[in-house]
């Protein structure tokens, strides 16, 4: 298991994500990845071999003495699944977004870990570069006052290029929960647990079509240019109330050809802030203050970490177990973001306010000066 300075990682699931996930973890010492699996042992040998470690089954995985955390870069459908064995293993582990598909799969998984006092981690962890890091530092600084609303868009009209197109509309994803948890999260990260949710959501259409090219896993099922069924919601929009009094606007959908708004912005009672795409590491910072004559001004980022660091969540909760301290992309966030997210659709369907049953501690900001790879 854990030695003094480093932690064993098994990463299960080599899709697209994986390969950010293993080039950003070769610059944390912290991290020492044993092995990584796939159902498909073609693409865990690619892997493998393309980042110098070992294609192995999640069974080895789980016995695997070596490992400390399971790495979960399977489909969402599979992560509370994989999340409960890894557990069961006696492993810690860290999830890719989202922490789940279900509410309540993903309270089991907080109680199992908790019963095996095992931690939990779940992506996304951009809201730890040092975009988003300097807005958390301008905002407890207090350069634009204290923060009274927020807006967090994404909007675009949805993957219909890519081959892996039905994934996107299917349960599990849909634009909230494939791109809501950057925002949430982000929102989170900079005033804290929610307390309600107010939204209307609706689905667009029944089918797209695909633009061309199907990926292998549906090309026994779809034809170029066939239409596939829309099964969740693709444009949803409400207001997140959080208990320090900040309310924001979030809008998520795939129906949005095109559009002028900014990803996220934070309305203070002295000024403004303009924040980075939250699915980003990096910038731009810009502020607006209470004198500032209508300029905005750029604002140099304070942190580090402004490239894809993918892994950086996962180092931190290494880090975290070496040193006795709560890891950051922690599993009550996770939890609390997954309800935050479910909450549009139910509050639409029941046409009511939605009082929030999850909570979480506000994750906690990196220091100024940290040195690259160096997390305490």
């Amino acid at each position: 298991m854990a030695t003094r300075d480093t932690i064993g990682v098994g990463v299960i699931g080599c899709g697209m994500i994986s390969g950010a996930y293993l080039s950003a973890a070769k610059t944390f010492p912290v991290i020492d990845v044993v092995g990584c699996a796939d159902v498909m042992m073609d693409r865990a040998r690619e892997k493998a071999e393309e980042f110098g470690t070992k294609a192995m089954t999640n069974e080895e995985i789980y016995a695997d003495p070596a490992i400390d955390i399971v790495v979960n870069l399977s489909p969402p459908l599979m992560h509370s699944e994989i999340n409960l064995a890894a557990l069961e293993a006696g492993k810690h582990v860290y999830s890719e977004k989202p922490f789940g598909v279900d509410a309540e799969d993903a309270a089991r998984v907080i109680q199992v870990a908790r019963e095996k006092n095992l931690r939990v981690g779940s992506a996304p962890d951009t809201f730890l570069g040092g975009g988003l890091q300097t807005c958390r530092k301008l905002i407890d600084d207090g350069w634009i006052g204290s923060p009274i609303s927020a807006t967090a868009i994404f909007m675009g009209r949805g993957p219909e290029t890519w081959g892996q197109a039905p994934f996107f509309y299917d349960y599990g994803a849909g634009p909230m929960l494939d791109l809501g948890p950057y925002y949430i999260t982000a929102l989170v990260h900079l005033f804290g647990p929610a307390k309600s949710v107010v939204a209307m959501t609706k689905k667009g259409s029944e089918y797209r079509t695909f633009a061309g090219e199907v990926a292998p896993q549906y090309q026994d099922t779809y034809k170029p240019y066939d239409r596939y069924p829309v099964n969740v919601t693709t444009h949803l929009t409400g207001v997140v109330e959080f208990h320090s009094g900040v309310t924001a606007t979030v809008i998520t959908s795939f129906e949005a050809f095109a559009h002028t708004h900014p990803s996220m912005e934070v309305y203070g009672d002295q000024g403004s802030m303009t924040c980075p795409d939250p699915n980003t590491f990096g910038g731009p910072v810009r502020v607006l203050r209470n004198g500032d004559k209508r300029e905005w001004q750029d604002v140099p980022l304070t942190h580090i970490y402004s490239d894809n660091s993918r892994s950086l969540g996962v180092a931190d909760m290494a880090q975290a177990i070496l040193n006795n301290r709560e890891h950051r992309c922690n599993g009550d966030l996770a939890s609390h973001v997954l309800e935050i997210m479910l909450a549009f659709d139910r509050a639409s369907q029941d046409e009511k306010k939605i009082v929030l049953e999850t909570t979480c501690d506000q994750p906690a900001p990196f220091p100024l000066g940290m040195m690259a790879g160096v997390l305490d």
